[in-house]
């Protein structure tokens, strides 16, 4: 499948495009396919570059800088700690987060896993609450403060409330027969999950252009997230 970036635009401006990412594309070259965001990126732009990234299977918001001064700006934001972002998340279980600031260091073991330590860790920061608890899951809303690898994933599962499909760390699949009172399987067919990845949205993103203006960009759900939602909100 041909896949195009300008399908995916959600705002441009002279020195910086927005785009709401799919899942299941790397944001850098990845060893196990040859698409990925910069390289189509590459294609249509001069010089361009990320200004953060998304795990592969993560959907939404991202930008990229057309120029280096773009690029230096944003990443001076990040540094400060004055960029907004927010993502969507579902958890397995039912759970009442009201506004909790999940202040836990991050260490990235020799497997490439992360976890919380006291000792080790880098500091890590993680606003958390709940948007909506449905029967069996709860979506909940993420503002990272930090930017370390899997950090809304390691910080949700600390608070045992695991992102659905992660099983890395603690999170199970979803079944709609969980949520359904009269569920019945077709013969001979096994059950899928309600969505096959990693149950999270980088939903929007706040910074300062180069005009000094501050701009929001939003990126509405894909498709296999909206239907997750609509299945519990129609069963709960």
């Amino acid at each position: 499948m041909k896949y195009k970036l300008t399908e995916w635009i959600v705002g441009e401006d002279d020195d910086y495009v927005i785009i709401n990412k799919p899942p299941f594309i790397a944001s850098l070259e990845d060893r196990h396919t040859s698409f990925n965001i910069l390289a189509a990126a590459k294609e249509i732009y001069s010089d361009p570059q990320l200004c953060h990234r998304l795990d592969k299977e993560t959907s939404g918001i991202l930008v990229i800088a057309k120029n280096p001064e773009a690029y230096r700006s944003l990443a001076m934001q990040f540094e400060a700690r004055e960029v907004d972002k927010v993502y969507h998340a579902v958890v397995n279980g039912v759970h009442d987060i009201d506004g909790v600031l999940v202040d836990a260091p991050l260490y990235v073991g020799a497997s490439g896993k992360v976890r919380v330590s006291f000792s080790k860790g880098k500091p890590s920061a993680t606003l958390v609450k709940t948007a909506k608890a449905y029967k069996g899951a709860t979506l909940i809303y993420c503002k990272p403060i930090t930017g370390r690898m899997h950090q809304i994933r390691v910080h949700a599962a600390y608070l045992k409330a695991s992102l659905v499909n992660d099983v890395a760390y603690g999170g199970k699949e979803l079944f709609l027969s969980q949520l359904k009172k009269k569920f019945n399987l077709k013969r001979d067919t096994v059950e899928q999950p309600l969505i096959k990845r990693v149950a999270l949205h980088s939903s929007s993103i706040t910074f300062k252009n180069l005009k000094g203006e501050e701009v929001t960009y939003e990126a509405d759900y894909p498709k296999d997230f909206r239907v997750l939602i609509k299945q519990l909100e129609k069963n709960s």
